[in-house]
């Protein structure tokens, strides 16, 4: 019988190596050597954040373990008792599911002999450890992070009651806390924001792990073993635009490379895999707004999230933005990350996932163009539209800005939104933005030709003079960068990607519309006053 040809992966749930491509899982864990572990009967936590395979390595760290002969594994998701608060209520259903997950698994079945809640967790351990001996029990506990208030501090006080006498028959010896966050941050959660003491539960820790984003040869190596199935090759250049688009994040890498090896080529098509069909793969999965990119925009409804993605959206400098709570919370879910000391959005698919969830409400909104935006040969006139914007501006932004949500990067998603009623589905925007900037740059490809779009604040004290010296040279500097990026091709006619640098007046006290609204066309770079 023919072998049967796996995929890449894309699903929210485990992956199974036998149906889908992937690295070993030893090879994704930073700082932690996993036999030690067991050896060492360690109590450890994993964190990482959504979708980058924690459940899909913990399932595949099990099945290794108990493929050999030093211990039985058994993952067990608490995910069923999120939000539980109370004990009485949350320690019968992890118990209800560590019985469910050991017949999965084709495990010994543990009782459950009390109706305790205090004691529960810990009884129906010792039995567990009881039935699988004379080989120890490691338990790997999944969605631990669900887990609230006092049913958090009982799990972990039953563990911890269990922990100095641990051993084969006795109590498991190596137990896995897995979730989005370190311990610490649960156990401070749920003792009202007071950190743990020596004396808590939490002290049976011995280590923290995290799950690493791919690198640039992971993801090559990742490819390859599609390659070694099928024959089907990748150029390097496209590999270079999936890591860059990626950022590494496991589950764009695999959802890129499952769409364009799967609906942008034929399945059975083994053609060589190139950018333009990788660009091709980011637009479909960015349009189809996938469970995972949609579960990211959901999370703008958070308040706190909405502070921090604002600030990353104007580029603004905040003393306050990396200690706060709610960029942790942005940190946890992936959405961000420190790059070179820079606050940023993780990666480019969720900059544009993102810009574009912000700016879909205020895009439905702008009346359809009926002004001439092409030029004769099919390129995008760009002077006509930011000219049409800046009337639009004029007579829609004070009214528009009172129903917005982000009144400090107000400007910037009103022009994106713009911008992307006009290219829809005919051209498309790079966005490029990250606190502390002082700006957002756009790039905008439409029908092969790129133009870049500057976007900066004139704030009190500032002088417009200043800021277009100081704008125009970054305009430059971002058109530079872009040359170079993976998937940007020299426009048709040879010439360079024309500059705009787009100023708005957010003084308290501004000049008139006819002083704001300026046109100022120079030999590198136009200078749009709005």
């Amino acid at each position: 019988m023919a072998q049967k040809t796996r995929h890449f992966f894309n699903t929210t749930g485990p992956c199974n190596p036998e149906d889908h491509y992937m690295l070993p899982p030893e090879e994704r864990l930073e700082g932690a050597q996993l036999h030690r572990y067991i050896g060492d009967k360690l109590y450890w936590v994993l964190h990482a954040p959504r979708q980058t395979g924690k459940t899909t390595f913990l399932q595949s760290w099990m099945r290794q373990i108990n493929a050999g002969t030093e211990a039985i594994a058994c993952y067990v998701s608490v995910e069923r008792c999120q939000g539980i608060a109370e004990p009485e209520r949350a320690m019968p259903n992890i118990c209800k599911a560590i019985q469910e997950y050991a017949k999965f698994a084709g495990l010994p079945i543990p009782e459950l002999k009390t109706a305790a809640s205090s004691s529960m967790l810990s009884d129906v351990l010792i039995n567990w450890a009881e039935l699988v001996a004379p080989k120890p029990l490691v338990v790997l506990f999944d969605e631990v992070d669900v887990l609230v208030d006092e049913t958090l501090i009982s799990f972990l006080r039953q563990l911890r009651g269990g922990f100095a006498g641990r051993g084969a028959g006795i109590f498991p010896i190596s137990i896995s806390l897995v979730g989005m966050r370190d311990l610490k941050d649960y156990i401070t959660a749920a003792k009202g924001g007071m950190a743990p003491n020596p004396g808590s539960p939490f002290n049976v820790k011995s280590d923290s792990a995290k799950i690493t984003n791919f690198q640039k040869e992971d993801i090559a190596r990742l490819f390859a073993l599609r390659t070694s199935e099928t024959g089907q090759q990748i150029t390097q250049e496209a590999l270079d635009y999936v890591y860059q688009q990626s950022g590494g994040q496991p589950w764009i890498v695999n959802s890129l490379f499952q769409r364009a090896t799967m609906r942008v080529l034929d399945e059975a098509n083994t053609e060589t895999v190139t950018v333009e069909h990788l660009e091709e793969a980011r637009e479909q999965m960015v349009q189809a707004r996938e469970t995972h990119l949609d579960a990211l925009a959901y999370r703008l409804e958070d308040p706190r999230i909405r502070t921090v993605m604002e600030t990353l959206l104007t580029g603004e400098a905040d003393l306050r933005l990396a200690q706060g709570e709610a960029f942790r919370i942005c940190l946890d879910l992936g959405l961000v990350n420190i790059e070179k000391g820079t606050p940023q959005v993780a990666n480019p698919i969720y900059r544009e996932v993102l810009a574009r969830e912000i700016t879909y409400g205020a895009q439905l909104a702008i009346p359809e163009p009926e002004w001439r935006w092409e030029l004769p040969d099919g390129t995008l006139d760009m002077d006509a539209l930011l000219k049409e914007f800046q009337s639009f501006w004029q007579n829609n932004s004070e009214v528009w800005e009172q129903q917005s949500d982000y009144t400090e990067a107000f400007p910037h998603l009103l022009l994106m939104a713009f911008l992307q009623r006009v290219t829809n589905g005919l051209g498309r925007i790079e966005r490029e933005y990250a606190a502390g900037r002082g700006r957002m740059d756009l790039a905008v490809e439409y029908h092969g030709r790129w133009h870049i779009i500057e976007i900066k604040l004139l704030r009190q004290g500032k002088r417009f003079e200043t800021l277009v010296e100081e704008g125009a040279r970054q305009t430059l500097g971002y058109r530079e960068r872009l040359s170079k990026s993976p998937g940007v091709r020299p426009s048709a006619d040879g010439l360079p990607a024309q500059c705009y640098l787009v100023i708005f007046d957010r003084r308290a006290e501004k000049p008139g519309w006819p002083e704001r609204l300026k046109w100022i066309a120079g030999d590198d770079v136009t200078v749009v006053g709005c």
